[in-house]
């Protein structure tokens, strides 16, 4: 399957009906539980992490939020104790993730912040990793090099980043899910097309070494549909 790169998903366009703005982040957070893609981030920051007892954590692109306040409820059962600040670059999304779940205004170690991904709006090594999950799949190579590198400046122990990997029975799972479990319209179009503009693994953990990182672990979904690969920065980078 060859990557779609002259489509536009709605989320990537205006966001003017709230309702259903947040009803597509609900059907992401289902999909994020019920697929694996908050395991898939646990064990990619688990494997930076290390023993670390407590992390801070930066998500980019946090969309609901739902994973942050998943990683942090883990962390109060055993895991290292994780403080997360999620990133949008969208107020709307904010606005709309807040009337999704109003406890990502009342969950303690989570605070959101309206910023850009490409300019990230703190200094150099201010969290212990950052993260991001089904953002890149949205950008064009060079643009996704260029967060990455952000990314990667602002990290001191390393990078997550967890999105779909374009094969077709992904694309057949998303279709399903778009068309069988919600009505949705942003789900119903984003769904299918989001696997159809996803990197291969492969494909990812090169713009990851162009932006100066190097992969050490990638965590696979059950059925291949997904991965999550914890990179560090090239020992070569400054």
């Amino acid at each position: 399957m060859d990557r779609l790169t002259d489509a536009r998903e709605l989320l990537d366009g205006p966001l003017d009906d709230e309702l259903a703005v947040a009803d597509n982040l609900r059907d992401l957070r289902r999909i994020n539980r019920w697929l694996g893609g908050v395991s898939l981030s646990r064990s990619a920051v688990r494997a930076l992490a290390g023993d670390a007892e407590a992390v801070t954590l930066l998500d980019v692109g946090t969309g609901g939020a739902d994973i942050p306040m998943a990683l942090i409820s883990r962390g109060r059962d055993g895991s290292p104790r994780i403080d997360v600040v999620g990133l949008d670059s969208r107020a709307e999304i904010l606005n709309a993730a807040v009337r999704a779940d109003p406890l990502v205004t009342e969950t303690a170690g989570l605070e959101l912040v309206l910023g850009d991904g490409l300019a990230l709006p703190f200094k150099d090594d201010s969290f212990d990793i950052v993260h991001c999950s089904l953002v890149v799949h949205h950008l064009a190579p060079g643009e996704a090099v260029a967060l990455m590198a952000e990314m990667r400046r602002v990290a001191r122990a390393g990078v997550v980043i967890n999105d779909l990997d374009r094969q077709w029975l992904g694309w057949l799972g998303a279709w399903l899910i778009g068309h069988l479990l919600t009505g949705n319209r942003y789900t119903r179009h984003d769904a299918p097309l989001s696997v159809r503009r996803a990197y291969r693994a492969g494909e990812m953990a090169d713009l990851l070494r162009a932006a100066g990182l190097e992969p050490i672990r990638t965590f696979r979904g059950a059925v291949g549909q997904r991965y999550a690969i914890a990179a560090r920065a090239a020992v070569d980078v400054a």
